[in-house]
Formats: C-alpha cells, sequence, structure tokens
C-alpha cells in the first residue's frame, strides 16, 4: 500500500480509492495511539501530516466512499482513564499547516472560495509557527484558573489541572480586565536547551534519555504526580480560545495580544498580512530561522484575522 499511495489522486479508481482509505484509516489511528496515548511516534509529524493530507484528498474526490472510521473527524486519542476526563465547552479541533509556497497559496485561495471573495479584495490572515507540542486548554473563571484540560479526542480532554499549575508561563490568575469566563489554548512545550539539560542531568543520573522535546514535553505534563512534572522545564505559548462570555478583540491578531497583556507568553513571529507573497516571504523567513529559534515546530499555521468572517 506504501506505494499505492504515490499515486496521484486523480487518477485512482473507486476500488483503489476505497483500499486505500481503508488503510488510512488503520495506519493514522495507529500512529495517532502511538504519538498521542503513548507519547512514543514511530513516524515524523511531515510523515503524519501527509497521511492526513492523503486522506482528505481521496475524500474530497471520492465523498461516497468517506468512512464512519474516518481520520477527518477525529483529532487526536481517547483521554485515558488514568486522568479525569473533561468535555470541551467549545470543541479543540486540529489546526491545518503549510509546508511549500503552493500550500500557503491553496490555503488563501480556499478562504477566497469560501468567503466569496475575489484576488483583488483585500484579506487579512496571520501566520505564526506552530509549535511542537501538547495542546492544551485552560478554563478561567472571574479571572482564576479552574482547570486545565489536553485536547484528547478533541471533545473530551484530559484533567492535567494539577500539573499545568506547576508551569510558570500558566497564570493562576489573569491580570486586568477579563471576561467572566475565558478559556485560552495553546502548546506545551520544551526548548531544546531544556530538553538537553535534561538529558544530560537523565545520563549523569544513570536513567535512560528522553527521545526529543515533544514526547519529553507530553509525558511530563501528563504524569500523575504533579511533583514530577514540577521539575521538568515545561513552557506555555498562548495562541487560541475556546469558550469566551465575550471577546476582548474583533481579531485574531488582537485576542493574541491580549493574551499577553492578561499574563501569558505569546508568539513574537505572529505576524498579519495582506499581501499573499508577504506572507510566503515570512514563511520562508521562519523556516531560515527554524535551526536558531529554540524550539521544535511543525509548519506554519495562517488564520483569518477578521473574527467577524
Amino acid at each position: 500500500m506504501q506505494d499505492k499511495i504515490r499515486k496521484p489522486v486523480e487518477t485512482l479508481n473507486p476500488a483503489e480509492a476505497g483500499a486505500e482509505l481503508e488503510w488510512l484509516a488503520g495506519e493514522i489511528a495507529r500512529h495517532d495511539a502511538l504519538y498521542h496515548g503513548g507519547d512514543n511516534p514511530e513516524i515524523s509529524d511531515a510523515d503524519y501530516d501527509a497521511l492526513r493530507r492523503r486522506n482528505s484528498e481521496i475524500e474530497a474526490r471520492f465523498p461516497e466512499l468517506v468512512r464512519s472510521d474516518s481520520p477527518s473527524g477525529n483529532v487526536g486519542y481517547k483521554a485515558q482513564s488514568k486522568f479525569g476526563k473533561i468535555t470541551h465547552a467549545v470543541p479543540m479541533l486540529s489546526l491545518d499547516n503549510a509546508f511549500s509556497d503552493e500550500d500557503v497559496r491553496d490555503f488563501d485561495a480556499r478562504i477566497r472560495r469560501f468567503l466569496r471573495m475575489d484576488a483583488t479584495q483585500r484579506l487579512e490572515l496571520t501566520a505564526e509557527p506552530k509549535i511542537d507540542g501538547l495542546s492544551l486548554s485552560l478554563r478561567y473563571e472571574a479571572g482564576r484558573l479552574v482547570y486545565a484540560a489536553t485536547r484528547g479526542d478533541g471533545a473530551t480532554g484530559e484533567d492535567v489541572t494539577a500539573n499545568a499549575r506547576t508551569i510558570a508561563d500558566i497564570p493562576q490568575m489573569l491580570s486586568g480586565e477579563v471576561p467572566e469566563i475565558a478559556e485560552i489554548r495553546g502548546e506545551v512545550y520544551m526548548t531544546l536547551e531544556a530538553f538537553q539539560a535534561l538529558n544530560r542531568r537523565m545520563e549523569a543520573e544513570g536513567k535512560p534519555v528522553y527521545v526529543n522535546p515533544r514526547n519529553t514535553a507530553a509525558g511530563s505534563l501528563r504524569q500523575l504526580d504533579a511533583s514530577v512534572t514540577a521539575q521538568r522545564p515545561l513552557q506555555f505559548f498562548a495562541y487560541a480560545w475556546g469558550e469566551m462570555s465575550a471577546l476582548p478583540s474583533d481579531s485574531q491578531m488582537g485576542m493574541v495580544q491580549t493574551f499577553g497583556r492578561w499574563g501569558f507568553r505569546t508568539n513574537p513571529l505572529m505576524a498579519v498580512f495582506d499581501d499573499i507573497e508577504a506572507m510566503i516571504a515570512h514563511y520562508h523567513e521562519i523556516e531560515a530561522r527554524r535551526a536558531t529559534l529554540g524550539y521544535d515546530i511543525d509548519g506554519v499555521v495562517y488564520k483569518v484575522n477578521d473574527l467577524a468572517l
């Protein structure tokens, strides 16, 4: 089946498409269990994303063949029983990320088609690095942190509140004027420098070293003993939101800037563009700086800036 994946989607017949969708459903589910459930992936994030894109492309061409177990309706893993479960007030959806100039242009074209805008109309998009870590949702009521939940399967996540409270980047109380209910979402990650220092310490203690920062951050956050999490150098970037009793801004960039005022770390590489070529140039700038960012990224994420659209 690996060889069949190389066949262009437009050349597949229904039988071939159905067989590949069956294989992709099983393969993606297996990698989801390894990546999210056990924090032990076998393939790179780029290869994993390629599998999901391939699945989406085949489903778009053969909608009558979409399976009940399609990966398109699944964004993560089932919450493990060792943690309490939290149902997200607003589902945590997966993010599409771009890896090439053509991906960026395709995203712009898709958004314009959806909004019924032609190429001459002004459209602002935000661009930011996709941090390679573990997605986390933080719920604040009256400015106070009440719980933290992993993404899980997108609808239900794991209650990791005690562990999240040990991360210095996560405020226990928000500063300034805050809505009565505010769910802040972002990524828990570990810098490359911190990861290397942790591995040196593990090696000095005669313990097994960790494989990569992403798995280490995920495993550290999902410890049953919060004191173990507290000893791990975890950080948090805020970039999205779930339930909000009132929106403090009418734009994507404005929301993220508000998170910064509330006390969160936000990514300084986030920018707004209304020109596709400038956005592509920014993408190349991020790629050129990738080795010096200090943390792993998994492509670049683009969003419509105007929340009214």
